[in-house]
């Protein structure tokens, strides 16, 4: 729905016009207020922040934790920060500085000032066209060629974090025990189960 349609049907079902602060702040947008729940060890709060909202969008809350829940936009920050090399991390900046502000096109605004559908709709129009990307490189010797360099062959920004979202969800404990099949040890073992009475993967 556009502005304009919100307005209309706003107007309709109101049965009079809008007041002039309200009109504003259908214009203006009216944005959701983000709040950390970590302190960052690498990233700016701004930068954390949209770190917090692109982990969640990839794994949601649903009937089990989301990312949030489980910790992961700080174990972002902490990964980058440990393993990441110089180059790679003000690399990471720089390209999560762009995504930042690749919804100003489109939008007319940051990825953070856009409500929660467009937000969602761009990553997944950006998912759509990184997918194509990576398999193009693999085609070309993406595997030979190595993430770590920083040529055309890099795998592109938000597959980045979509990777790092799934490592620090299913490493976390939560995801290894309430989503992934756990065995915790010492405990019982089967060498040979049937894959149909597991059900899904085992964490361990």
């Amino acid at each position: 729905m556009t502005r304009r349609e919100l307005i209309q049907k706003t107007t309709m079902a109101l049965g009079y016009s809008i007041s002039a602060p309200t009109l504003m702040g259908i214009l203006n947008g009216c944005y959701i207020k983000h709040e950390l729940t970590y302190k960052p060890v690498f990233f700016n709060e701004g930068q954390a922040l949209l770190i917090a909202e692109l982990a969640e969008i990839i794994l949601p809350r649903t009937k089990t934790p989301g990312a949030k829940d489980v910790g992961v936009p700080a174990f972002i920050d902490s990964f980058i920060r440990e393993v990441y090399p110089k180059p790679v991390q003000e690399k990471f900046l720089k390209d999560l500085e762009a995504f930042s502000k690749a919804t100003i096109n489109k939008h007319a605004r940051l990825f953070m000032e856009c409500t929660p559908d467009l937000q969602k709709l761009y990553v997944h129009q950006v998912h759509q066209e990184e997918m194509k990307k990576q398999s193009t490189s693999v085609s070309e010797g993406w595997w030979s060629e190595g993430w770590w360099n920083n040529n055309k062959a890099e795998r592109p920004f938000f597959l980045k974090v979509k990777e790092l979202t799934i490592l620090g969800f299913f490493t976390s404990q939560q995801g290894a025990t309430q989503v992934l099949q756990y065995n915790p040890a010492p405990g019982p073992y089967q060498g040979c189960v049937p894959l149909a009475s597991v059900g899904k993967a085992w964490a361990t």
